[in-house]
């Protein structure tokens, strides 16, 4: 071999062989991932193992029912009143004394605001002495009418004097209701100075203080009566249009965990586009625990769902697997894997996947006992 042959096989070996190495041991790697070296089960049935023998005890056994039950779903809600009151000023006044604050109940016609009151007294006043000016008037030309009627009668005095009485007499009366007008005006006036409760309830917000200057139409206080409370909740349409006025419900008040007694109210007539759903207002019975704004949940009928009820004494639990020893008509067990839903009555849960009805299993401990030992 000469020299030159000599270099091209050691350029070959330098480039291809570690090529080729490297091809080998891929493959190896492929090859042991993919279990070529292991032995594999040829197809066909298994036999199975032996099964272990159920206890013949009858209590250690209990049978895996179907119920049919209705079913509700929940509509999260909230309690709004449906009287509530927003109370302000009729007129332009310095607020002098505030009578209640945040959760004091009143009662119709309780003081609940004073306002300044001078300058409206002032303006009575001058009603007031208006009113017994344009009195006198109207009482001096009644005079002087009947003087002239009594005179022209005599014909002392001629038809167009007895008009001017007449005119005279007639716009004093006019000026006379003009001023009780203005001082029945300034009475009322001044009796918006102080502000009342219109009706029995409790003030649930206070948006003005001793000094602040009341504007007309600008709340000062809210008032809602806690015997409107309601849960206004949406509901979606398909169990909404089953709903009607006047059917009883339970909402669910979590705040003081409790299940109140309610009555559908009002349905508004309008389907939310975006979450297809109608608005439901049911009343609730009214209660010191009960506030406004509260969160409730309205449980709404959706219908009767078939279900299966396993005892949960016959749970065991891996993890957060759950498996039931299943006791066959040859008094063998085998183990299977279930998936449970909610609980029911004490003692029982819904079974989603692994058993049949009237299957049988095996209790793996009595009610108030620790577990017995495991197959």
């Amino acid at each position: 071999m000469n020299a030159k042959t000599k270099a091209v096989v050691a350029v070959l070996l330098k480039t291809v062989l570690p090529l080729v190495v490297g091809m080998v041991l891929l493959v190896g790697v492929i090859a042991v991932l993919a279990g070529v070296f292991i032995n594999k089960i040829q197809p066909g049935e298994a036999v199975a193992g032996e099964r272990v023998v159920a206890p013949k005890d009858s209590s250690r056994r209990d049978i895996v029912h179907e119920v049919r039950k209705e079913y509700v779903e929940e509509a999260v809600g909230t309690l709004r009143a449906a009287s509530r009151t927003e109370i302000s000023s009729r007129m332009l006044a310095t607020i002098n004394k505030i009578y209640v604050n945040a959760g004091t109940p009143v009662q119709e016609g309780d003081k609940l605001i004073d306002l300044d009151p001078r300058q409206f007294q002032t303006q009575l006043s001058q009603a007031s002495a208006a009113l017994v000016a344009a009195e006198a008037a109207a009482s001096e030309a009644q005079s002087e009418y009947d003087r002239a009627v009594k005179m022209i009668q005599r014909n002392l005095i001629s038809q167009q004097e007895m008009d001017a009485a007449t005119g005279r007499r007639d716009v004093t009366r006019a000026e006379l209701d003009h001023a009780r007008q203005a001082k029945t005006e300034a009475d009322v006036m001044l009796s918006y100075c102080t502000i009342k409760a219109p009706k029995t309830g409790m003030i649930v917000d206070k948006l003005a203080q001793e000094g602040d200057t009341a504007q007309p139409g600008v709340p000062l206080l809210v008032l809602y009566d806690p015997a409107s409370l309601r849960l206004e909740a949406p509901v979606m349409e398909d169990l909404a249009i089953k709903l009607e006025v006047g059917q009883a419900l339970t909402v669910h008040i979590d705040a003081i965990d409790s299940d109140v007694s309610a009555e559908v109210d009002e349905i508004v007539p309008q389907a939310e586009a975006a979450s297809r759903s109608f608005l439901v207002k049911v009343k609730v019975p009214r209660s010191p625990e009960l506030k406004e704004g509260m969160y409730g949940r309205l449980l709404v009928p959706a219908g009767e769902r078939r279900h299966l009820c396993l005892n949960t004494a016959a749970i065991d639990t891996i993890g957060q697997l759950e498996f039931v020893w299943v006791i066959h008509s040859d008094d063998t067990m085998e183990r299977r894997f279930i998936k449970t839903g909610r609980l029911g009555m004490p003692g029982r849960i819904e079974v989603l996947s692994g058993l049949k009805a009237g299957e049988e299993v095996l209790l793996l401990r009595k009610p108030g006992e620790k577990p017995v030992e495991k197959p």
